[in-house]
């Protein structure tokens, strides 16, 4: 039995449709991903799940006593309440049955056949079970860890920013884990370990979770459903985000067959209906309204067809490949860069140039020194020290408050500031709503006012307003952020068509990877890195090395327990010398597996030895070291033990 069922649910804001007769159901531990343009009806049907908004026809059936609990956009919190105690407040119902439980495991102690507090005990137990509330204080100071909340756990949660506040509530919500937690875009906000955090913490708990979200990587990692709210319907895949564009292609390559045999049909039944005068026979006219709605199906199809085909076609490109960095513009020159707020290093001694056609993504945690790098970049912030040159070009910049935009301007007005209803895009002359049709904006939007539009229509005016100025350079500060993925997708096809520099700073992963061609990873403390590989990559192997740095200091601490004596363990004379000649031999193979990936980047290199041959020795140098790298280790963990011993 379900938990939760939608039967028939229709809903409609004035003379807006956004649900029609939809059917959902949610079954324990289900993860159902909601996706779909903005203003379709994603949050509307969170809040008629969460029972927050009524439906206009239809049924919502909940099982009985379900508790369900969701995270709003702008999140309410008492007055002058500090973060820590927000938290707290949210798990009150657990810490009661938690002091409940204790109690009446002391009353048992003294009447362990007391009928009616063994069958309470044991109600408790599965509730906290179900809540997994045993140790809550320990995972309240988790959260606080995590979501870089612990230097401000005392302070009023009112006094911090937006996305502050977000994360108090979300930290409550996961603790607190209800029957069903609905989610609304969750990873707004959050850095990129956070993100991890709770991709790890919901799949770990065993969530039965919906959420909205426009973070593809985090949809993958997540859900075990994605439902598309299209045209007032529900249409549901098995499996995240990659697994609904290889279904929604078999259902273009579906809906192309139909639509074949519709016209062959129809071509038929106009065969039929032309013949004269038996067709118009009373007992034909239901052969000839047939007649008339295959023609409105046919003229119908293709538009719907050529929809999906196109928003497929912009999310199935390939990722955007390393340009050229020969005979470019130099647009910024950096040496020995130094920048502090207060008493914080954000950036020290960070030496780079920025070309033309760079494609730089700006990572890193949260306050780590990111926004301050892009208004050193825009001239809205000096540096302490070192030295900081800008060309002669044109900057365009996309920040996260769209402050280029003026509320009470219309659109019209937003394009053509100076009259008329042309601009200028790539070199042609076109009608506005020609170009702000593929920003998903129908012709009647633009006498609109800026401020009657919805936070994504914004969204979608300040992106279709970016690509139309003549710039060198794009700065783009969380430009997913609030976008649906149908705009995404529209975003990075005209970011991969733009002819300059692109610099941005995103938490999105799927995002970073398929545009940016390096990166700047912030890592705090002042340090920057520069790397080309791509990010998701960049941080699975930084998730490799701490679990190996942590699998390193658990064998010391394991080995420093056991009382040996100094004579108990000794290296062999093979030990000695692989001690002293592994490493040298790690670093040669290092070098050569280098050697192999650089070959491996340039065609005149792979084409000369062959990639197959480059393939098979690349495997067989890791292969190997793999090898050696293990037997040091085991030499290493033997050196250790025996300094330990030595010392004791």
């Amino acid at each position: 039995m379900a938990l939760l069922d939608l039967i028939g649910t229709s809903k409609a804001y004035e003379s807006q449709q956004v649900l029609d007769k939809v059917d959902f159901f949610i079954n324990k531990g289900d993860r159902i991903c909601i996706i779909g343009k903005n203003g379709g009806g994603k949050s509307t049907l969170l809040k008629i799940i969460n029972g927050t908004l009524k439906i206009d026809s239809g049924r919502r059936v909940v099982q009985k006593f379900l508790k369900i609990d969701m995270l709003n956009q702008t999140p309410l919190f008492e007055e002058n309440i500090s973060v820590k105690d927000a938290i707290k407040e949210k798990l009150k119902e657990l810490t009661t049955a938690r002091l409940e439980y204790d109690k009446i495991s002391k009353e048992l102690e003294n009447d362990f056949e007391n009928k009616h507090l063994l069958k309470k005990h044991e109600e408790l137990t599965s509730f906290l079970d179900t809540h997994n509330a045993w140790s809550l204080d320990n995972k309240i100071e988790m959260v606080l860890q995590k979501f870089d909340l612990k230097e401000y756990e005392n302070r009023a949660v009112n006094l911090l920013s937006g996305g502050e506040q977000r994360r108090v509530t979300l930290a409550g919500l996961i603790l607190k884990k209800p029957d069903i937690l609905l989610l609304d875009e969750p990873t707004n906000h959050l850095d990129v370990y956070m993100v991890e955090f709770l991709e790890e913490l919901l799949l770990k708990e065993q969530f039965t979770l919906v959420f909205i979200s426009h973070d593809r990587y985090f949809i993958d990692a997540l859900a075990s459903k994605t439902v598309e709210i299209d045209n007032c319907k529900l249409r549901t895949f098995k499996g995240g985000y990659q697994d609904y564009l290889s279904a929604k292609e078999m259902l273009l390559n579906a809906m192309n067959k139909e639509h074949e045999n519709l016209l062959k049909l129809l071509k038929r039944e106009e065969e039929w209906l032309h013949r004269g005068v038996k067709a118009r026979l009373k007992r034909n006219e239901g052969r000839k309204q047939k007649v008339f709605e295959l023609r409105e199906k046919a003229k119908f199809n293709p538009a719907l067809i050529n929809k999906m085909k196109l928003e497929l076609e912009r999310e199935q490109k390939n990722f955007n490949q390393n340009k050229s960095i020969n005979k470019q513009k130099m647009l910024f020159e950096m040496y020995n860069l130094k920048k502090s707020l207060g008493d914080k290093l954000l950036i020290n001694d960070f030496t780079t140039r920025i070309l033309r056609k760079d494609a730089i993504a700006v990572v890193g945690k949260n306050g780590s020194g990111k926004s301050t790098f892009l208004k050193i970049l825009l001239g809205d912030m000096s540096v302490d020290d070192g030295i900081f040159k800008k060309g002669d070009f044109k900057i365009w910049y996309f920040d996260q408050q769209r402050e280029m935009l003026d509320d009470e301007k219309d659109i019209l007005e937003t394009f053509c500031p100076n009259g008329g209803d042309r601009i200028n895009f790539k070199g042609k002359n076109i009608h506005v709503y020609g170009y702000l049709k593929n920003f998903l904006f129908p012709k009647e939007f633009l006498n609109k006012k800026i401020g009657l539009l919805s936070g994504g229509e914004k969204n979608r005016v300040a992106l279709a307003l970016l690509f139309t100025k003549e710039v060198d350079c794009l700065i783009l500060d969380e430009p997913t952020n609030d976008l649906d993925i149908p705009t995404i997708n529209i975003l990075e096809e005209y970011i991969q068509s733009f002819q300059g520099a692109i610099i941005f700073v995103s938490h999105d992963r799927y995002f970073v990877d398929k545009i940016a061609g390096k990166l700047f990873i912030f890592k705090g403390d002042g340090k920057i890195e520069e790397s080309y590989t791509a990010y998701s990559e960049y941080l699975e192997i930084e998730k490799q090395l701490d679990s190996l740095k942590n699998f390193n200091i658990d064998i010391k601490k394991e080995s420093s327990k056991k009382e040996k004596s100094n004579n108990a363990i000794k290296l062999t004379y093979k030990e000695q010398q692989e001690y002293k000649t592994l490493p040298g031999e790690i670093e040669k193979i290092e070098i050569e597996i280098e050697e192999i990936n650089i070959c491996l980047t340039n065609p005149t290199c792979y084409e000369k030895i062959g990639l197959s041959k480059l393939s098979d020795d690349l495997q067989k140098k890791q292969d190997k070291l793999d090898v050696l790298i293990e037997n040091f280790l085991l030499i290493e963990e033997k050196v250790e033990t025996i300094k330990i011993n030595q010392k004791g």
